[in-house]
């Protein structure tokens, strides 16, 4: 993994931290490629069992490092080169999508935990993760628009599932910036903390003690829930329930409780 991320084990959670604290976890190539990589890495972990997402220093990430791009745009200008490649086969997202996107389609949940600034790409990077517990002072904003720009890092999608398609449009269309408080109360974020860090590492290791199965599966029931017809809905439950009843980590998360005692999971297949 490169020194952009700094990755820890605590049983089950990986605790994930941007490391770019002297430029506020800005986004520069070498974070956007370890974003991805990192992501692509521990989701292949069957021992995985949560992810908690924070930023070093005094914020979560404060956005694209424009300085590093601009040096990045000229020199491939000079040679001719594409500064987007083309999709990767298979992928729906190129390489600025995928540092987000990775952590969305990541099989176990994903916990941001913000504070300081997140400020458009770094708010992307949040509405990334399945939960976001916020400081009440942090800053986020969808700031692309003060350069000429749009959210094109999975933003669009996850700002209108967040808080609706109109608070969407007036949020993308100002680039106001709002507080952590109101953050939670449009939707964006999940609760409010004065220590999110310490509030993510706890909800982690709560949704890391239960049955993995049952946790990816209703991962994946969330995941597709916004596209899906009622009907292909249902069917999901039902096939879902269907793999999980009479499995070893069901029936042992059923006696471990009547045995009052920590369950023993086995690593999902």
């Amino acid at each position: 993994m490169s020194d952009r991320i700094q990755v820890s084990r605590h049983g089950g959670v990986a605790d994930v931290r941007l490391n770019r604290p002297e430029k506020m976890n800005a986004l520069d190539p070498s974070m956007f490629a370890a974003l991805a990589t990192t992501s692509e890495e521990l989701a292949a972990d069957p021992s995985l069992r949560c992810v908690v997402l924070s930023g070093e220093g005094r914020s979560f990430c404060a956005g694209l490092d424009f300085g590093s791009f601009q040096g990045m745009t000229d020199r491939e200008a000079d040679h001719g080169a594409e500064v987007e490649p083309a999709l990767p086969e298979g992928r729906i997202t190129h390489r600025g999508q995928q540092a987000v996107y990775g952590w969305t389609e990541m099989p176990v949940p994903v916990i941001a935990a913000v504070h300081g600034h997140a400020l458009g790409g770094g708010i992307q990077l949040a509405l990334g993760a399945d939960i976001r517990i916020v400081a009440p002072d942090a800053k986020l904003s969808v700031l692309e628009i003060r350069w000429g720009l749009v959210p094109d890092m999975t933003g669009t999608q996850a700002l209108v599932n967040l808080v609706g398609l109109d608070v969407a449009k007036e949020l993308t269309f100002t680039g106001r910036t709002v507080s952590g408080t109101e953050a939670v109360e449009l939707g964006l974020c999940t609760r409010v903390a004065e220590d999110p860090h310490g509030e993510a590492m706890t909800l982690a290791s709560e949704i890391a003690a239960k049955s993995p199965d049952a946790i990816r599966a209703a991962k994946r029931l969330f995941a597709t829930a916004p596209k899906d017809s009622l009907a292909q809905g249902f069917a999901n439950e039902r096939r879902e329930i269907g793999r999980l009843i009479g499995s070893p980590n069901q029936i042992e998360q059923v006696t471990s409780f009547f045995e009052k005692r920590d369950p023993v999971f086995v690593d999902p297949d």
